[in-house]
């Protein structure tokens, strides 16, 4: 596999898809994950702590994790195209932001969630290169997305 420079525009062209790649191993969200999650964030709303209570009024019976829980999660849910080891002549690579994030299906507490993604588009510019990657996150046998979310990263 033959590296592309972060400033070769038409190299870079050649990872920007319509298809999805294959689905990520698949990772289980735990009760201690959201539990960890609401600790450290301070988000501990009942339909993601209290069994009990969710077993009586949620509509789901269970707790379910946190949106951004989930959103943390993706890196360990690696797929498609791993642009780190085919980009290369850059000294920097950055968290750059994202965009049309979206929630769209709960996922309930034990639940095995697995990823895809594809890489939407590389912008090559005089001081940075910045590729966005759009990624669906599913309950494992669902159809509907979990989360649908466009994440940006630099290279410089």
């Amino acid at each position: 596999m033959t590296g592309i420079d972060f400033k070769d525009q038409s190299g870079l062209n050649t990872l920007v898809t319509e298809d999805f790649s294959d689905w990520s191993d698949p990772v289980t969200v735990t009760q201690q994950m959201i539990d960890d999650f609401a600790e450290l964030s301070g988000d501990r709303f009942w339909i993601h702590v209290d069994a009990d209570r969710c077993a009586r009024e949620s509509p789901f019976k269970s707790t379910i994790a946190h949106g951004f829980l989930i959103l943390s999660l993706v890196s360990r849910m690696p797929s498609g195209v791993n642009v780190v080891k085919r980009v290369t002549g850059y000294n920097h690579m950055l968290n750059y932001g994202s965009d049309k994030l979206r929630f769209l299906n709960a996922v309930p507490v034990n639940s095995d969630i697995h990823a895809r993604s594809r890489i939407a588009a590389v912008d090559v510019a005089d001081n940075k290169t910045k590729v966005t990657s759009e990624i669906h996150v599913h309950v494992v046998g669902s159809e509907r997305p979990a989360l649908v979310v466009e994440l940006a990263f630099v290279f410089m």
